[in-house]
């Protein structure tokens, strides 16, 4: 049943100012139904040329804030935003609370547009928006899906900006394109919140992204300060060996000669390939050089073809087992303030904190 009377989380009534005062503006439905009515003839109000240009007013003003309300709702760069930093994780109804928490309620109120603007969080948030892309699109609601789209913007903005992780975002944006081309081929088979129209057009969008990042070219910085070149040699070495990703590590070796010849060190692959595998799993695929000897650069990208990488993360978002509660910790204001990150009950809030992975996000909301 349609609801035709104040909003409730209005900021209040409209006010006309006339010749005998202030007047509230009723809304029309209020009108009619009284005119509608015959038990309140008595209290029906008699429109007058003044009246009626008010009633006009009123109409008018009406009309302009419905267009302005659809337009609100269908402008996919407007984002419903969140202070809170935190969120309660129900999965059945209680005596206290009835429902449940949904994936994409849980993506509007946890503050993600300001996780990409933290460099120990962009990542992570990249990764959340990648496997919500590959899975479970379909299950966000229209404003959820609205966010999805204007975070996935400013991350866009943000790369071309400042040249910083094109890689993860092209790997983004295949993922979401492909999909999203599988969803508009298949309508009527798998359900799409909203009109087949917008889909279109958000992946014309992402398609105009693509094109963008293609044509990115790094500017080359003058600043006369120092450089990667001026490093020693050893200095150079461990900073190959602290990336824990391989692609990472063949972008670098083709900034200079000297970092070329460090990253095809054997040991620094086989490093790598422990890390990230078992032994069980080198068995499976064991490439050898015509020497007999391991080739492990080919053997991580091989393994990596069959068998997840650890992730790594400078920062994630958090679960507490006592509160039930996902929230974003902040590491400053934990040292400084004491702060938990959300209203924590438990006596020693730190030993209930579980460290949430991109893929563990996605499970607590699978009922």
């Amino acid at each position: 049943m349609p609801f035709l009377g104040q909003d409730w989380r209005s900021p209040g009534w409209s006010w006309i100012k006339t010749e005998d005062g202030w007047k509230r503006c009723e809304s029309w439905s209020q009108e009619l139904e009284r005119q509608s009515n015959p038990c309140n003839v008595s209290h029906s109000i008699i429109i007058n040329s003044e009246d009626e240009e008010i009633y006009n007013n009123e109409e008018h003003e009406y009309a302009s804030k419905k267009r302005k309300k659809d337009h609100f709702r269908n402008d996919t760069n407007t984002q419903s935003f969140y202070r809170e930093k935190w969120i309660y994780v129900h999965k059945e109804s209680t005596k206290e609370r009835h429902g449940y928490c949904t994936l994409g309620e849980a993506f509007n109120r946890l503050d993600f547009s300001s996780a990409i603007q933290d460099i120990r969080r962009f990542n992570y948030v990249v990764r959340l928006l990648q496997l919500i892309a590959k899975s479970q699109l379909t299950s966000l609601s229209g404003v959820a899906q609205k966010n999805y789209f204007n975070i996935l913007d400013k991350i866009v903005q943000k790369v071309l900006d400042d040249h910083q992780n094109p890689r993860l975002i092209k790997d983004l944006l295949q993922d979401l394109s492909s999909t999203l081309c599988i969803l508009i081929r298949g309508v009527g088979k798998s359900v799409l919140v909203g009109n087949i129209n917008i889909w279109i057009c958000r992946l014309e969008t992402i398609l105009n992204w693509q094109q963008q990042l293609q044509n990115l070219q790094m500017t080359k910085q003058v600043d006369g300060g120092l450089t990667l070149s001026d490093l020693p040699v050893h200095m150079l070495s461990n900073i190959l060996y602290r990336l824990s990703d391989g692609w990472d590590i063949v972008t670098l070796g083709q900034v200079t000669p000297t970092l070329s010849m460090l990253s095809e060190d054997r040991h620094l692959w086989k490093k790598l390939c422990q890390y990230h595998f078992a032994e069980k799993q080198f068995c499976r695929h064991l490439i050898l050089s015509e020497k007999g000897h391991i080739e492990w650069k080919l053997m991580y990208f091989a393994l990596q073809k069959h068998y997840p990488t650890k992730e790594q993360y400078g920062d994630t978002l958090h679960f507490c087992r006592h509160c039930s509660i996902l929230f974003w910790k902040d590491c400053r204001l934990a040292l400084l303030l004491e702060d938990s990150g959300h209203p924590c009950t438990a006596a020693d809030p730190g030993s209930c904190f579980t460290p949430v992975s991109p893929q563990h996000f996605i499970d607590l909301f699978k009922f």
